[in-house]
């Protein structure tokens, strides 16, 4: 079954062009593609209205300089249109990500994940090795519940609580603009319109308790890992960072000071630079 195009156009603030691809029978997922070589592909995170510009806007340009950087939408966010019937979870966000590298024709990648993305970076890497070139991840979720994972577990949905939800993401409070607050209020509208927020937020924490990261697995894992962290991140602590450092063979880290969960972000410039240091040294 295929899907017509939305007639939807990213706004101008994030300076991205707009791409489709059917990824499954009803499913056309909403990507952003900047240039060419290896290919890396980007997971954004779970906040409220997230979408792969929000999280990406500031990144992709300058990373597109060390290969074919491909950011979704994942199911159930942003513009990326779902089958009736589509379930959420680790492993279906996980193989969604392995639709669009199929259907792209793309057998094996790199993986920049945020967040929720970096989890389902490394349960790729558990579930598809093959497919897996490297991992770059920021505050890896999937940690055990805190007080601040409980707030985020319950967005209120109007821009004065995405608003307190962004400012939770750093410690620099002047980046999150009026801008930048009206235009995740508008996707989180977009998610809402569509019975999804409530569903993705449900199967996320969820999978916290019922689908944690093989750490045994991850033990074994043979590819090049990057784990970045802001000290002050208040939704992820630092620890997660620690946890998988002490696992994964391979893994270094970067750690940020004066920082939050949104590194690529609050340390854009910085953050560019590191990520385009690793990759051009180990792809």
């Amino acid at each position: 079954m295929t899907v017509d195009t939305p007639a939807y156009t990213t706004d101008p603030f994030f300076g991205l062009d707009d791409r489709w691809l059917q990824t499954a029978p009803g499913e056309l997922t909403h990507y952003h593609e900047l240039g060419s070589g290896t290919p890396i592909l980007f997971l954004h995170g779970s906040g409220t209205g997230v979408t792969a510009a929000a999280n990406w806007w500031l990144n992709l340009p300058e990373l597109s300089q060390h290969g074919r950087c491909i950011a979704i939408d994942s199911i159930g966010y942003g513009q990326t249109v779902v089958a009736d019937g589509t379930a959420y979870g680790i492993r279906e966000w996980v193989e969604h990500a392995v639709r669009v590298l199929d259907a792209l024709g793309i057998e094996k990648t790199w993986i920049v994940g945020n967040s929720l993305g970096g989890w389902l970076a490394f349960q790729f890497a558990i579930d598809h090795p093959e497919r897996l070139l490297g991992i770059v991840s920021m505050g890896t979720g999937g940690a055990k519940l805190t007080q601040a994972l409980q707030g985020h577990s319950n967005p209120v949905l109007t821009e004065e609580g995405i608003r307190k939800t962004l400012e939770l993401f750093v410690v620099d409070k002047s980046l999150v603009t009026d801008e930048l607050v009206s235009l995740r209020y508008a996707s989180a509208l977009n998610d809402t319109a569509s019975d999804r927020l409530a569903e993705v937020v449900a199967a996320r924490d969820r999978d916290r308790t019922e689908l944690p990261l093989d750490f045994d697995v991850l033990a074994g894992l043979e590819v090049p890992v990057l784990l970045i962290h802001g000290v002050q991140d208040a939704v992820i602590p630092v620890s997660r960072t620690w946890e998988l450092l002490n696992v994964i063979p391979h893994a270094d880290a970067h750690i940020f000071s004066q920082c939050g969960h949104w590194s690529q972000v609050e340390r854009a410039d910085e953050f560019n630079e590191v990520i385009g240091a690793y990759l051009s040294r180990h792809a």
